[in-house]
């Protein structure tokens, strides 16, 4: 009973000291800021580039962006975006650190482009040659004592400056932190929450834990977790004492009950904390803080997905890491903005493609409620074509990627994001990889759609002209590479598995009728199916027991109509929710890969409000507008508008139809008027006038359509839905003359990251936007800011984004400016020829 006592009393003891403790302990400090950069354009000793030659950058930074499209770079620069980005990297920073003999201090980066080095005083820690996982290092054998200043070095070879398919940036362009812990410790992703059991009345929490002891003696401590809620409100704790031997690892569990918890999901993303300690003589020498929620996620082969025991559909957009001006080295804030707009969008989950995230980005996942598929490798055991998909080789030097490091790299890298990743409740499924089979020559072979004189279908709407049987004779036959796809997929479950069995494993397959009988397929919970829509049927038929989804998929109707009408389809991802920079398929001065619904400049497009009709319940209207001559439509000889090609809506591509979002044309012209709505039924009106009531119904590619004689005025649709009326109009406008600017944030804090993301608008002297008489504008930002770039979005546009002038597209233009650390107000000064200068202020505080 004594003994009893005695524990309680210590566990007491534990929880009294924890407040007081708490403000002195400091675990993770930013190391973002004041470092040194050198470029070069050949590989130089470190030890010989003068203090004076390096520059004052902050982190992240990605030197690529800041130069300017070039033309002379050819196809090598077209996978990349035209953007010169060949070179090598030097970054330092030299810092002091005041440690004792019981700590050990750690570099910790989320993400280095690519093939990086680090040294530390002179001595190197390691190279890593994946840009996207992150990755760590000890430095406590190397640093200086005394208060003598330390030096790390990190060296980025980019020289294989079109290792990519798409913009890579280059550079340490994710967080950088310094971890100082006590000998006695909780390693860096060494914490691992699960719900393995939930109800609307509790929640089972386990929360596995990983310790490493590198004292030179055995050790006693107290391991205490408490959960907190939303609100800083504790809900649960549990404590556990720990005995770790000398210089040795051990793991723990601690189980926790949540009384009707939270839930996190797509429309309410709760978050709860769970707070972890290490105690040592009642005092605290550890504090891990590990941010969760709690859901519950179930694919099934009939029915689809359920979210918290909710079937729904999955209204996915892949996404690349780039963030147009800024390059890939992109601001919370500008992040958040974009995903905002999408959300508004309908957008419920995001594929990360073609590579892992960063923590940042997946942080703003779940404090915003987006679904996220984590995607681990573009490139497994074979080479892929940077310069255009399918002729899968890359000879040369400069397009070698990572697929030389897979054989020795793949299982760390994989580790490494897994254990980085894993806490994040935004992701639910892990994929291993992007249209790998190209890369193995029998696969392709195999499926019968090449190289079959008896064939000549497309690919993307026809069905497979080799049945199961006959792929199967055929991968049998045909000659075997070197590497195994199902093996090497297979390799990858295995490991993905090993860290989490919480969350489905799935690929996205650009063969999945071969992939199915490949042994690919064998390695996946979820079969993701990329473009091939018209495989539903064939996939479901024939391999029941496998739940399918779309995974990489056209911003069309016909592919969201596809999935509606199937139940044991979860979902797609369309390719892309945003512009992308590479990947360019067009004639200079096609910058960027135009599929997105947004713009590189976060504008939306026709395919935004087309999705938007089909993924939101509230009530909008947007009217398009184009010549009939350069629209889809024509006016048949009774006077109405139609299609000129009716089935070309069932097999549209990437790219949106050519429409506009403006009224202003010559007197008299006829106009297609395009209307993306939800609404059951739309009453146009043009200057007060009625142009004829219809619905939605009568359209079979869920677009109205009127064919209207253009005079100037106000053109006006209202519509319903369920009972609801709303209504969208457009306004002739004339010349422009002044300037909107609209923030999306007024006060920033003086922290060198906070962002204000400010669109530049044109308008008349009325206010009417203008959309037809683009501007030069110029910038000036005077105050405690810089200007992280000036972005139109048009695919066409190559000014350079690291400018203080840009010329408006459809009358609009993105300037982005970020806050130093000084406080103060920012005035940012717009003006133009023509145009009445137009300045807002911004605090900084």
């Amino acid at each position: 009973m004594k003994n009893i006592f005695y524990v309680v009393f210590i566990i007491c003891g534990h929880f009294l000291s924890y407040s007081q403790n708490m403000a002195e302990f400091n675990r993770e400090l930013d190391f973002n800021l004041d470092w040194g950069f050198y470029l070069s354009r050949t590989d130089v000793d470190y030890n010989n580039i003068s203090a004076t030659q390096y520059k004052k950058v902050n982190l992240p930074h990605d030197w690529v962006v800041e130069n300017g499209f070039d033309e002379s770079l050819g196809d090598d620069a077209k996978a990349t975006g035209f953007i010169p980005s060949a070179g090598y990297g030097y970054y330092k920073k030299e810092f002091n650190l005041k440690t004792d003999s019981n700590q050990l201090t750690y570099v910790l980066f989320d993400g280095v482009y690519n093939n990086s080095e680090v040294y530390i005083n002179g001595h190197k820690l390691g190279f890593h040659p994946y840009g996207y996982s992150p990755f760590y290092y000890n430095l406590t054998p190397y640093l200086n004592s005394n208060g003598k200043a330390n030096t790390i070095i990190v060296k980025v070879d980019h020289s294989r400056y079109a290792d990519s398919r798409w913009y890579t940036g280059a550079g340490i362009y994710r967080n950088v932190k310094l971890v100082t812990t006590n000998k006695l410790h909780i390693p860096i992703w060494g914490t691992f929450v699960t719900t393995p059991s939930v109800t609307e009345d509790l929640a089972k929490v386990q929360i596995d834990l990983a310790f490493n002891n590198e004292y030179n003696s055995d050790e006693k401590v107290f391991v205490t977790t408490k959960i907190f809620d939303a609100n800083q409100n504790e809900i649960a704790k549990t404590s556990s004492e720990l005995a770790i031997k000398a210089q040795s690892k051990a793991e723990i569990t601690q189980d926790l009950n949540v009384n009707h918890p939270q839930l996190w999901d797509v429309n309410s993303p709760y978050l709860y904390k769970a707070v972890t300690t290490i105690s040592k003589n009642n005092r605290v020498i550890d504090v891990v803080e590990t941010p969760f929620g709690i859901r519950t996620i179930k694919f099934d082969t009939n029915n689809g997905f359920f979210l918290n025991g909710v079937n729904m559909k999955i209204k996915g957009v892949c996404l690349h890491h780039d963030g147009g001006l800024v390059g890939a080295a992109v601001p919370k804030d500008v992040w958040e903005r974009r995903l905002k707009i999408l959300k508004d969008g309908g957008v419920n989950a995001i594929r990360i493609s073609h590579n892992p995230a960063s923590n940042e980005f997946l942080d703003l996942c779940d404090e915003m409620g987006f679904l996220v598929q984590d995607e681990f490798f573009d490139e497994w055991d074979n080479p892929k074509d940077k310069r255009l998909n399918t002729n899968e080789k890359s000879v040369d030097y400069v397009t070698r990627g990572y697929q030389e490091h897979f054989q020795e790299w793949a299982k760390k890298d994989l580790t490494a994001i897994m254990l980085s990743h894993r806490n994040h409740p935004s992701i639910f499924q892990w994929s291993i990889g992007n249209e790998i089979e190209w890369t193995y020559p029998r696969n392709a072979d195999a499926t019968g759609f090449f190289g079959n004189m008896n064939w000549n279908g497309n690919y993307f709407w026809d069905q497979p002209p080799y049945s199961p049987e006959k792929i199967k004779e055929q991968l049998e036959t045909l000659p075997k590479g070197k590497y195994d796809i199902g093996e090497t997929a297979q390799k990858l479950s295995r490991w993905t598995k090993a860290l989490d069995t919480t969350r489905p494993v799935t690929a996205n397959l650009i063969l999945p009728s071969v992939s199915h009988l490949s042994g690919y397929t064998d390695a996946l919970d979820v079969v993701g199916y990329s473009y091939r829509r018209i495989l539903y049927d064939y996939g479901h038929e024939n391999y029941p027991d496998k739940p399918i989804m779309g995974t990489e998929n056209l911003a069309q109707y016909h592919e969201w109509k596809s999935i509606m009408e199937r139940p044991f389809i979860s979902g797609t991802f369309l390719w892309t929710g945003i512009d992308y920079m590479g990947e360019i398929r067009e004639p200079w001065p096609v910058r960027v890969q135009p599929s997105g619904l947004l713009t590189t400049a976060g504008f939306p497009k026709g395919s935004y409000y087309m999705m938007q009709s089909l993924w939101t319940e509230k009530p909008m209207i947007h009217i398009a507008t184009q010549t009939i001559e350069k629209s889809l439509n024509k006016i048949d000889d009774n006077g109405n508008i139609v299609a000129k090609n009716p089935n070309k809506w069932k097999n549209a591509l990437w790219e949106w139809q050519d429409v506009n979002d403006y009224w202003n044309y010559e007197k008299g012209e006829m106009i297609s008027v395009e209307i993306y709505s939800n609404c059951d039924e739309i009453e146009l009106f043009l200057n007060d006038k009625s142009l004829g009531k219809k619905y939605l119904k009568d359209f079979e590619d869920h677009i109205y359509k009127w064919g209207v004689p253009f005079t100037s005025g106000t053109l006006i649709a209202k519509g319903s839905k369920d009972g609801v009326v709303t209504e969208s109009k457009l306004i002739t406008a004339t010349k422009s003359s002044e300037i909107e600017l609209i923030a999306d944030d007024l006060t920033l804090e003086a922290n060198h990251y906070d962002v204000s993301n400010i669109v530049l608008q044109l308008t008349d002297s009325k206010g009417n936007p203008v959309a037809t008489d683009d501007r030069e504008i110029h910038f000036e930002i005077s105050g405690p800011a810089k200007l992280l770039g000036v972005d139109n979005g048009w695919k066409k546009s190559v000014q350079p984004f690291q400018s203080n002038k840009n010329t408006t597209h459809n009358g609009k233009t993105l300037v982005v400016i970020q806050a130093t650390g000084t406080p103060g107000t920012i005035h940012v000064k717009t003006k133009g020829h023509g145009l009445k200068t137009e300045t807002i202020s911004i605090k900084s505080k």
